[in-house]
């Protein structure tokens, strides 16, 4: 699906996977299905997170993007950045996700861009607007992450 860019993050964060051992722009991807499915990160910071994906080889019997898809967009965007708010000592694992889709898209690139709603200790949600290369509002999702705790001695996963 093309060739694999570099994440933008924010350095702090960099850094504090690299004093773990964790080449973090190494490591980071969107998972094996949101890979298949040719899903790229663009930038990623607790505050915001952007990625795009192709419509095409994303779609339902009627040719429009599968809901399927924007709800996967939309899982990836908001994981990472619950994530990245949890920091290395956490991890994140999603619990609710609703996705309300409003226009069907043929064709082209969409983009979806996580910003939070709530960031606390033990949990963060994130809105995740995706949108379509005319910047219509294709599907409006919220996804909520538990921040549950590394186990002790566990480093973040390095690959």
């Amino acid at each position: 699906m093309g060739e694999q860019q570099q994440v933008k993050f924010p350095q702090e964060i960099i850094d504090e996977y690299a004093a773990l051992g964790v080449d973090l722009p190494a490591m980071f991807s969107a998972g094996h299905l949101g890979t298949r499915m040719g899903v790229q990160i663009i930038e990623a910071a607790p505050e915001r997170v952007v990625g795009t994906m192709p419509v095409e080889g994303n779609t339902q019997p009627y040719g429009l993007l599968h809901g399927g898809a924007s709800a996967v967009l939309a899982e990836t965007l908001g994981s990472v950045g619950s994530m990245l708010h949890g920091g290395s000592s956490k991890v994140a694992v999603g619990v609710d996700l609703n996705c309300t889709h409003h226009r069907g898209v043929r064709s082209g690139l969409v983009t979806g861009v996580a910003t939070p709603v709530h960031r606390g200790r033990s949990t963060a949600t994130y809105e995740i607007v995706i949108t379509d290369e005319q910047d219509r509002r294709v599907c409006t999702a919220r996804l909520t992450c538990l921040l549950r705790d590394l186990p002790a001695g566990e480093a973040p996963a390095k690959d």
